[in-house]
Formats: C-alpha cells, structure tokens, sequence
C-alpha cells in the first residue's frame, strides 16, 4: 500500500497556473516642491500699496451707497429711541443746553421731524457737520430750536447716508411741516423754495417763527449749490431760553456745504493701520498661503478701509 507524505512545512502548494509576475517599477517621479520665488521688497511695497488703494475705493463707493445707508438707518432707530425716552421723562432739550445745564453734545437728538406730503420722519441731531449728517438731519446750532420765535435752520443730505433731503425740492408750498421738541408739537408751513439768486424771504417779525430746510442741488454726489424751503410757523411760539451761541458764532465745517478739516486725522491714522495690514497680508501671502491669506486678512482689510473712507468722506461737503 502507497502512503501519501504531507508538504515540508512552509512549502506552497502547486499553483495551477504560470507564477504573477512582478509589479512593474514607477513610471512618475515623485512631486518635488516648487521653490519661492526669492523676496523683493518693492513689489511687496507695491502689493501693499495696491491693497490699500482697492480698499479705500471699495469702502468710499460702499459708505457713499450701500453700507451708508444701513448706517444711516442704524443711526436714526438708536436715536429714535433715546429722543423717545427723553420726551417720555421729560429731559428733551428745549435749547443749547441739556438738562443738566450743559451744551449740548453735537449728534445729541434734539428733534422728530415729519413732513407728511413726502411720507418723511426722521430724527433730527444737534449740529450740522459732515459727521453729524451721515447720522440724519442736523440743526443748525446758532439758530433757535423749532417751535420758537425766530428762523431755525435744519440741514440734511441729498445723495449720501440716507438721502433724507433728496425729495426736498418736490415739496408743494402749502405742505404741512411737522416737528415735536421738548416743548411740544410745532407746525409750519411751506412759503416757498429757492436756490442761488432767488430773492430773499421777508424778515421775521418779532414773536414769530420761521423753519428753513437746506439741502444740496446738482448732480447725484456732485453737490454745485444750495436748496432752501421755507416754511412759517403756525402754532403758538414757544419761549426761547437763553442762547451761548449767537448767529454766525458756528465753524465753517457747519455752513451750507462745508466740509471738516478735523477729519485728516482720522484719514491719516486709518491709513497707516491699513498700510500696514496689507504689508502683513503680502508677507502672509509668501509666507502661509493664498487662501488662508485672504481668510484672514481679507475682512480685516475691508473693515479698516471703510474707516479710512468714512473719514474721508467727512472731508466732502456736508450736504453731499
């Protein structure tokens, strides 16, 4: 009788087949990394430069339209609130003082103005420079509150921030202008409109009250002149308390189209913050990467040049 004998150990059984033959060797060489183009300061200089200068102009068309205007309206609802609060505890200013027996701030709210034709309410703010109207409607602070004896003046802008006084020129004489102050509800009414060689209004006389309305004209955020509507007071002249400023005691940042000097500090200090993030951008770039450059860099650089472009748009004409 045959006996079988097992495999040795570690012996493959027979394959049926031819044995596989062997993976064939890499065709590809591996990656190499590229190297950095090697650091030349004046393009970086350059690229920051660039960077600032595509920031600003965003941020100037942003604060001149959009972003303006959701500023504006920001602005107007927290004024709103605060001059509600002050009718409502009876702290509402009555004159160049607050209650407290101090000048008022310029931003402070001092008024709600309506003119009901052109469906209009906005809060009107102490004050009359470029600053001060992006916020809305500013009175001017060497005139006499509204709803008192004499000719108070409101300015408000025509094209930017809201654009509160852009229908100005539409309202028909005989419209109703209504204003509530600390003093109660006063109502005007319209007189008439003029612009640059238009006579004069006659004087006001004594114990009565005159309410004007300025604003720019020209072209959209091209402001070549200056719109006035005139309105006569109607109810009962509230008294006037005692006044700090007399007429013409104000800067010229705070006349008809005037612009505010003071901002080129602003300008200047944004300006330098923004040169230097975008310095720290274009080494960034090198440095980390494209898109974890424009991650970071890209909202701090947006963010500081529509701070520089607001303060730069301070330097145009108030009623812009």
């Amino acid at each position: 009788m045959t006996t079988l004998a097992p495999p040795p150990a570690g012996a493959s059984a027979p394959a049926d087949g031819p044995p596989d033959p062997p993976p064939p060797p890499p065709t590809t060489e591996p990656r190499r990394q590229t190297p950095r183009p090697p650091a030349r300061p004046g393009l970086a200089l350059a690229g920051a430069a660039l960077c600032v200068l595509a920031a600003v102009l965003l941020g100037f068309a942003a604060n001149l339209t959009i972003v303006g205007h959701l500023q504006h309206a920001r602005d107007q609802q927290t004024a709103y609130d605060e001059l509600r609060k002050e009718l409502a505890l009876g702290t509402a200013p009555v004159g160049q003082r607050d209650y407290e027996g101090k000048l008022l701030k310029p931003g402070a709210p001092v008024a709600l103005l309506r003119i009901p034709a052109l469906g209009f309410k906005e809060v009107v703010a102490e004050g009359t420079t470029s600053e001060v109207l992006m916020a809305g409607p500013g009175h001017r602070r060497d005139t006499p509150l509204p709803g008192q004896a004499g000719t108070a003046v409101v300015m408000g802008r025509q094209w930017g921030y809201g654009s509160p006084f852009h229908d100005l020129h539409r309202l028909p004489v005989g419209s109703r202008i209504e204003i509530t102050t600390g003093q109660g509800k006063a109502v005007y009414e319209v007189t008439g409109i003029r612009q640059a060689g238009d006579a004069l209004p006659a004087p006001v006389a004594e114990g009565q009250g005159r309410l004007t309305l300025i604003t720019a004209t020209g072209a959209p955020y091209t402001p070549s002149g200056v719109l006035r509507v005139d309105a006569k007071l109607v109810t009962a002249v509230q008294p006037n308390p005692p006044r700090d400023l007399r007429a013409g005691w104000i800067a010229d940042s705070e006349q008809a189209l005037g612009t505010d000097s003071g901002a080129w500090l602003g300008v200047f200090l944004w300006t330098q913050g923004l040169l230097l993030a975008s310095l720290l951008a274009v080494v960034s770039f090198r440095v980390w990467g494209r898109w974890q450059t424009w991650i970071c860099a890209g909202p701090l650089l947006l963010a500081l040049g529509l701070a520089d472009s607001q303060s730069i748009t301070a330097l145009l004409p108030n009623l812009l």
